[in-house]
């Protein structure tokens, strides 16, 4: 796939990840231009300084304020546009449980709206990858339940498609190291500030990734994606103490306060019923929906039995290498 004439919109461009991805795009695949989409003028002045003083006042990046809940907005945005990546989302477990009603709104039909917006402007978008979340396999959690519901709209969104473009598929992985909003910032300034650090449960796994290899991933499946996969990246798995051991001193107070609402002890990337529809190389799982692609092999891709586990100096060169 040749990026030189493609035009890029990165929905929720001003997260983690989407600065993440405009980096590497900008940096090793030259697009004709990149669109970052988001509702936070603050951020994407920021974001537009940060770019500028790496890459150059000569950036092939547009700046577009609006939300993925006003799907006029975000048709007129994606005129023009090839490449479309769907990273916008309420995240947090917590603030999802406590405003349900908006994470429905952004998370389910704001996804929707991205969708419809996509099939509006099909002269000219081809590919439509969605950003997922562990928490979207057997959620129990709203957060989950939205992300789920994103993912069967995507992937289901093919049949609007037909056998032309756009193509819908989704990537779904675990935490990422370092990104706004993990444990590993948060440990580092509630050391700073008393040497003090809460942990939820000592016994916790969790599926980890940099930000880098999620970018880098992302643009893979992106170049190799037919519509209707869901991506799931081969990560390892870590205890949230290993975490800790990482980027805190061994001086630090640890609270143990427990599992917040909607929280789980281990996450699962692939269910034993999705386990059937998965294909695997070296680096990634593939899941495709569709009659009559299968395997006889069931498993569970689970993060207190997965077979790659980070040790402690491992998690320090990854976040390091952030």
């Amino acid at each position: 796939m040749n990026w030189n004439n493609k035009e890029v919109l990165i929905i929720g461009g001003t997260g983690s990840l989407g600065k993440a991805l405009t980096k590497e795009l900008l940096a090793n695949y030259y697009p004709k231009g990149i669109r970052i989409f988001s509702r936070d003028e603050l951020k994407q002045h920021e974001m537009k300084h940060s770019l500028s003083s790496y890459f150059g006042e000569k950036l092939q990046v547009s700046f577009l304020i609006g939300d993925i809940r006003d799907r006029k907005r975000i048709e007129l945005a994606m005129k023009g546009v090839n490449i479309v990546v769907h990273c916008a989302a309420l995240k947090q477990v917590p603030s999802c449980e406590y405003n349900p009603m908006e994470a429905i709104k952004t998370n389910i039909i704001g996804s929707q709206n991205v969708l419809l917006a996509a099939l509006e402007n099909r002269d000219t978008v081809e590919k439509v990858m969605a950003i997922s979340t562990d928490k979207a396999c057997q959620p129990i959690n709203l957060y989950g339940a939205t992300k789920l519901c994103m993912e069967r709209l995507f992937i289901d969104g093919n049949v609007y498609s037909g056998e032309r473009q756009p193509f819908f598929s989704c990537c779904r992985y675990g935490n990422v190291l370092g990104s706004r909003g993990s444990v590993v910032p948060l440990f580092k300034k509630q050391y700073a500030k008393n040497k003090k650090v809460t942990v939820t449960d000592p016994r916790m796994t969790r599926f980890w990734i940099t930000l880098n290899q999620v970018a880098k991933f992302i643009i893979q499946n992106i170049e190799e994606m037919h519509g209707r996969e869901i991506f799931i990246p081969k990560m390892g798995s870590a205890s949230i103490m290993d975490i800790l051991d990482a980027v805190a001193p061994s001086d630090c107070i640890i609270d143990i306060c427990g599992i917040r609402p909607g929280e789980k002890l281990h996450e699962i990337l692939i269910t034993k019923e999705e386990s059937i529809k998965t294909f695997q190389n070296d680096n990634r799982f593939k899941i495709i929906q569709e009659e009559g692609m299968a395997n006889s092999r069931e498993f569970e891709y689970r993060s207190e039995t997965n077979d790659k586990w980070l040790g402690v100096d491992e998690i320090r060169e990854m976040i390091d290498g952030e």
